[in-house]
């Protein structure tokens, strides 16, 4: 079948946007789709994966039983997706990359939100830690075994490559850490795939994986202000003293002055979202103007990203975090139930540490088959495999099963 609609797709993306016909490929060579470009198959092969289907019952901040209504991996990541692509299409860059990116940027994320990843990390540090980033590349590389031809999902570079540095560089030209790894050995999983098939780690991703970096925050500050104010951990009074926000809920109060509470939530989700949304769209117009790249190239040269906020919201994001973190992530609530997670996951690890054959028969099988002097450190990574793929209620049935009991997590 003639690609005739791509080439009609093409026509109406700037010069620097991604080009799926123009990919750098996969590891393991396909034939090309005569239906889907190579980012529409790569968004679609996450959306078929096990652990794109496990998000919906692993936690964001709350466990699932604390209300039907609280975000999920699932639901954030879909909000993700639909803001990446508001983004990707006002720049006129590859709309599927930016979703494809936005679906598959959680995947790595463990049960029970944070917490779960902070206790690998502890119980990992001798091993370099967890990171989920590299998590999610495992996974999308190797863990997935769906394919009769290769493990993971096999997808094309500029995925992978979005996948992993979508917050920015990891490494400088010598390769030593920057950013949130500076000082660091780079993840194993990510410098083990990279020798494999290069990500040009030392530079920017694709604009593409930077929308779909600045969604993510931007989804973070709407749902986790309307989860917290549904919750009851904080009141919109609260939010007044906020900058930005509080701005945000008195034009509402006076445009409505009778509007109840409900209504005023779903309001003000709707304008921070819009005014982050609106804001990013013009600082990435001003920095494109400013860089008058000609190529997806230019945008991975940069000494800055292109799509990002104005100084004045990178302000108002700041000053966003700086109220939740408190009030929300910090909540005598919500840090009585990450003690008991922790515990949950922390146990679970340690058992499976101590004896491997309690894991399930496709893990303990795999655990027994290694062998060589790195034997124990590589038992402890399948062990954190199994483990950070579990969702929050297969973690609390794992512990009961091996321990008899398990905390309700309420």
């Amino acid at each position: 079948m003639d690609q005739f609609s791509f080439v009609t797709d093409r026509a109406l993306r700037a010069p620097y946007a991604a080009d799926p016909g123009a990919s750098r490929g996969r590891l393991v060579a396909e034939p090309a789709s005569p239906t889907r470009t190579e980012f529409q198959r790569d968004r679609d092969r996450i959306i078929h994966s096990t652990a794109f289907r496990r998000l919906a019952h692993k936690t964001q901040v709350f466990v699932p039983h604390e209300g039907d209504h609280y975000r999920t991996r699932l639901t954030h990541t879909i909000e993700v997706a639909q803001i990446a692509r508001a983004l990707a299409r006002a720049l006129a860059l590859d709309d599927d990359l930016a979703e494809a990116l936005a679906l598959a940027h959680d995947l790595g994320h463990t049960p029970f939100g944070h917490t779960g990843e902070d206790v690998l990390e502890e119980e990992l540090a001798a091993l370099g830690g967890f990171d989920h980033n590299a998590q999610a590349l495992r996974i999308v590389t190797r863990l997935e075994h769906r394919y009769a031809g290769f493990d993971g999902l096999n997808l094309v570079w500029e995925t992978l490559e979005g996948l992993v540095k979508h917050n920015g560089p990891m490494a400088d030209s010598a390769g030593q850490g920057v950013g949130k790894y500076a000082g660091r050995v780079l993840p194993e999983a990510i410098l083990e795939y990279d020798a494999r098939h290069p990500l040009e780690l030392s530079s920017f991703a694709s604009a593409e994986a930077q929308a779909a970096a600045i969604a993510d925050d931007i989804a973070y500050n709407a749902h986790d202000i309307d989860d917290g104010l549904r919750a009851g951990l904080f009141d919109i009074g609260d939010l007044k003293q906020v900058p930005f926000v509080g701005d945000l809920v008195r034009d509402i109060e006076k445009a409505h002055p009778h509007l109840e509470r409900s209504r005023v939530i779903h309001e003000l989700g709707r304008r921070v979202i819009t005014r982050f949304v609106e804001d990013a769209i013009n600082e990435a117009q001003l920095r494109l103007a400013r860089l008058a790249p000609k190529a997806c190239a230019d945008i991975r040269a940069s000494s800055e990203p292109v799509v990002f906020f104005s100084p004045a919201m990178v302000e108002a994001d700041k000053a966003v975090k700086a109220f939740l973190y408190p009030h929300m992530y910090r909540h005598p609530k919500v840090m009585k139930v990450r003690r008991e997670a922790a515990d949950v996951i922390r146990a679970i690890f340690r058992a499976f540490a101590a004896d491997p054959a309690k894991m399930p028969e496709e893990w303990s099988r795999a655990a027994a088959a290694l062998n060589g002097p790195d034997r124990e450190s590589k038992i402890l990574r399948i062990i954190a495999d199994y483990i950070a793929g579990m969702t929050d209620r297969y973690a609390v049935q794992e512990h009961r099963r091996l321990f008899g009991t398990a905390p309700e997590l309420r």
